[in-house]
């Protein structure tokens, strides 16, 4: 059994990344990964499923012993991916999938250069615009400011390997599916053994 492959899956906020991640999870054998943090459980926040929650020590402590993929600090808090066990879940022949902002996946590129990178996409400004201002939760200088920041995000787009249009959730999803089941039958390592063993049975 050959290791699982690593996905990261990016793209602007209200693109639908996490609805996507969560749609995969649901229909495949993809393991999402799930990120540490120090900030306050929110409210229906489990320890464990939303996120790994601690302490500013024990996340500074591992900092120190190399244990995230990646982390960053945002707003006085810490946010990271925890390395062992993404790849320890990839060492069982499992995929993970990793939802991430655009500057965490550059820096998984810089340690993963072998993880598949999949940027989300909306069908449209105009429909990003749509899909922020119906969450009912923002003001307008603060959706204003969200475009402004996914316009600057598309830019990175180049830094992907994929590129998938949310028009339409299912068939988004299906188009990530379909990338995941690519990658598996990508020439590799691993298909020399497979011929080595053809040529053993002849």
């Amino acid at each position: 059994m050959g290791k699982g492959l690593l996905f990261i899956v990016s793209g602007p906020s209200g693109a639908g990344k996490g609805t996507i991640c969560r749609e995969l999870v649901a229909r495949t054998d993809v393991k999402l990964s799930v990120s540490m943090t120090t900030r306050v459980a929110r409210p229906g926040e489990i320890h464990g499923v939303n996120y790994y929650f601690t302490t500013k020590e024990k996340f500074q402590e591992m900092i120190a012993k190399d244990g995230f993929l990646e982390h960053a600090e945002v707003y006085g808090n810490y946010y990271g991916t925890p390395k062992e066990a993404v790849l320890g879940t990839l060492d069982e022949g499992r995929d993970v999938v990793l939802e991430i902002d655009i500057q965490g996946a550059l820096k998984i590129r810089e340690v993963c250069p072998k993880g598949v990178f999949i940027f989300i996409l909306p069908p449209s400004m105009s429909e990003l615009r749509k899909r922020i201002t119906g969450r009912g939760s923002e003001s307008q200088d603060a959706i204003d400011i969200r475009l402004g920041e996914a316009l600057k995000e598309v830019s990175y787009i180049d830094k992907y390997d994929y590129c998938v249009i949310n028009d339409e959730v299912d068939t988004a999803v299906e188009k990530v599916i379909a990338i995941i089941s690519a990658e598996h039958s990508r020439v590799s390592e691993d298909i020399f053994t497979f011929v080595e063993n053809y040529k053993e049975e002849l």
